[in-house]
């Protein structure tokens, strides 16, 4: 579940205290969680590194290593870092890999589902290099947003959902950008006017700025918390994902819930019409 915003949430709350501190240890419990090298290699190579820097590329959690390795942690669905005290065992039961640091404190990768994955690599391009551009950065203009459209075909929903279009996006923000542009899940990518372009684009960027502001969105089964075990506040204002059966807070028509491959799309039919 994590997205953009979730990501977001966990660097800025993690970076000020894990950046200049070195991982002593590493303890694999769920070997799958590791993505090749092996768990004994990728706990040597851990050992004594120094962390540089931690960022977010995407959905991806980027720590940058002083040793030339970059540590890539995707959280998938249920995946959450924790950082703690030594002696802290909250969470002992879905614990998959911790890292221990040169002041006590432990760095935990808690994931009940199973499907978080980490990587270790000294070639981060080669797992980050297919992925589109940060919705939220500096060159994501929205002349070059009319340009990814343009050359697009597919509805607009699969095609923000695809990492390699812009990355980032998940269900919930795709729904919520889609409903404030009042634009419907099912619609021609490339059949967006000028207009209709920009307001996705201007409604992309600002629910994900919203939603990182707030912390995240924690939904009902709470598989997403912050690091320092917050829920995050986004929830509350969320207008259509998740609210098939009640009124659109534009119009007051009720929500709708429609499959769209693996995943529900929910939008309302009279504010985006098809």
């Amino acid at each position: 579940m994590p997205e953009l915003p979730e990501v977001e949430t966990v660097v800025r709350l993690l970076r000020p205290s894990l950046i200049g501190h070195t991982i002593t240890g590493t303890e694999v419990y769920w070997v799958r969680s590791i993505v090749p090298p092996e768990p004994h290699l990728f706990a040597g190579r851990l050992c004594d590194q120094v962390i540089l820097d931690m960022g977010r590329r995407g959905k991806w959690v980027v720590v940058t290593l002083d040793g030339g390795d970059t540590l890539l942690i995707h959280l998938r669905m249920s995946g959450r870092l924790m950082l703690e005290p030594a002696a802290h065992t909250a969470g002992e039961r879905h614990l998959r890999v911790r890292f221990l640091l040169d002041d006590g404190r432990t760095l935990s990768f808690i994931d009940p589902r199973k499907f978080g994955r980490l990587v270790l690599t000294n070639r981060p391009d080669e797992v980050l290099g297919s992925l589109g551009p940060e919705p939220l950065g500096a060159d994501f203009t929205v002349t070059h947003f009319r340009e990814l459209l343009a050359h697009r075909r597919g509805r607009i929903k699969t095609l923000l959902l695809d990492q390699t279009f812009i990355a980032g996006m998940g269900n919930i923000y795709t729904d919520e950008a889609l409903w404030r542009a009042g634009i419907h899940p099912l619609r021609e990518a490339n059949s967006l006017t000028s207009t209709e372009s920009e307001h996705l684009y201007q409604a992309i960027r600002a629910v994900l700025s919203e939603a990182i502001a707030g912390g995240g969105t924690t939904l009902a089964d709470q598989s997403y918390r912050q690091p320092d075990g917050r829920l995050g506040e986004f929830a509350d204002a969320l207008a259509v994902y998740g609210k098939a059966g009640k009124p659109c807070l534009h119009c007051g028509t009720i929500i709708e819930r429609l499959r769209l491959g693996q995943r529900s799309s929910y939008y309302c039919p009279v504010c985006q019409k098809f």
